[in-house]
């Protein structure tokens, strides 16, 4: 059986900190592989552990991308609700042979904002957001599969997170699959 080589890009360049006129604080964090091929990112914000359901693209095929986030203490990121804060979200880069769901979240909690009396929906606790894809089945799709052994998946985890007294600038964790074609 075919291991999932699941890439990175070596660092990872992500964006931390408070915004400095006008500028983001760039951060090079590094990855770190963990058990069954799954990927781990440290942010100054939160981990990611980030892991694909499969090893091969196969037209047809359905695949889920699972990012394990766990905030870092006192840390929270945003939500879906009735808010205009930056919603935590996975953005994959398109491809023609691929039909990319929406990403799904498990429920939220509100979090309080005491200065402004406000009440928003956020993640404080570790949590998973699911991503599943679809390998397309069309003649053009198969076509482009058959042109290479491998396909890549790719694209980011993308937040603002927020402490008790700050809000970080958004942040981006690259995230890569290269998957065996079938």
């Amino acid at each position: 059986m075919k291991r999932t080589a699941i890439l990175v890009a070596g660092a990872l360049a992500v964006f931390s900190g408070p915004a400095v006129h006008g500028q983001l604080n760039p951060k090079v964090l590094t990855s770190q592989a963990t058990p069954a091929g799954a990927v781990r990112a440290d942010t100054m914000h939160l981990t990611v552990v980030s892991s694909i359901s499969g090893a091969e693209a196969a037209p047809g095929k359905s695949l889920s991308i699972a990012f394990n986030v766990t905030p870092k203490k006192l840390m929270h990121v945003y939500a879906p609700g009735k808010h205009d804060y930056q919603v935590i979200g996975v953005r994959l880069d398109p491809q023609p042979w691929l039909r990319v769901q929406p990403t799904k979240y498990p429920p939220s909690e509100i979090y309080h904002f005491k200065e402004l009396d406000e009440k928003v929906e956020t993640y404080g606790k570790p949590f998973t957001l699911v991503q599943d894809v679809t390998i397309l089945a069309t003649a053009d799709a198969q076509k482009l599969l058959a042109a290479s052994p491998t396909v890549k998946i790719s694209g980011r985890l993308e937040y603002q997170a927020c402490d008790d007294k700050v809000c970080y600038a958004p942040t981006r964790v690259p995230v890569s699959f290269t998957l065996n074609v079938k």
